[in-house]
């Protein structure tokens, strides 16, 4: 069974897609390599680039409160994003890009082997899930993928443009926190 360094190892200096010449740092994905959540976001940004570590701005100082309103702490979960590299202006990722990223995000899924995951954002949603449904007909239900609960919920970001729309992400997590609750008995 492979470990995540050893996927992390495999990355290396990714030069798999144009995004190599752009990045300051590849982020991988960081938290609890046992987690039985993890969190997908789409790709990082500015900040995450500088740092080297997923959502460490804005959208991830909420993700944080976010991840404490279901009693648990950033350390318990994993958190990792489709796209390893931060698209140039934070534009949409392309689809080489995705299709260069994916399978080591797939084998950080299938390494972690967490209990749920949750897909941050329309983009994540549609990637992980395989499908083009846009996220208001994803979102607040779980889907079986691999022997995971999927569910997909707003990304933070949005809801930094759209704090109207933190409701129904709640209504999401408590969905996580009582599945969670379902599968541990």
């Amino acid at each position: 069974m492979e470990d995540l360094d050893s996927i992390r190892a495999d990355i290396g200096d990714c030069q798999r897609c144009k995004l190599a010449r752009t990045r300051t740092n590849i982020v991988f994905g960081s938290g609890n390599p046992n987690a039985e959540l993890v969190f997908v976001g789409e790709a990082p940004g500015y900040d995450e680039d500088q740092q080297g570590l997923p959502f460490v701005g804005r959208a991830g100082q909420l993700l944080t409160k976010i991840i404490e309103s279901i009693s648990l702490k950033r350390e318990d979960v994993y958190i990792c994003n489709v796209l390893k590299c931060r698209p140039p202006d934070n534009r949409n990722p392309e689809p080489d890009e995705v299709a260069s990223c994916n399978p080591f995000l797939k084998r950080q899924l299938a390494t972690i082997r967490p209990k749920i995951v949750c897909c941050l954002g329309t983009f994540a949603a549609q990637t992980v899930l395989q499908t083009a449904a846009p996220i208001s007909r994803l979102r607040g239900k779980f889907f079986d993928m691999d022997g995971m609960r999927v569910i997909a919920t707003f990304h933070p970001a949005y809801l930094l443009r759209s704090p109207d729309k933190k409701r129904e992400v709640w209504e999401d997590m408590k969905q996580i926190r009582a599945e969670l609750f379902r599968l541990r008995s």
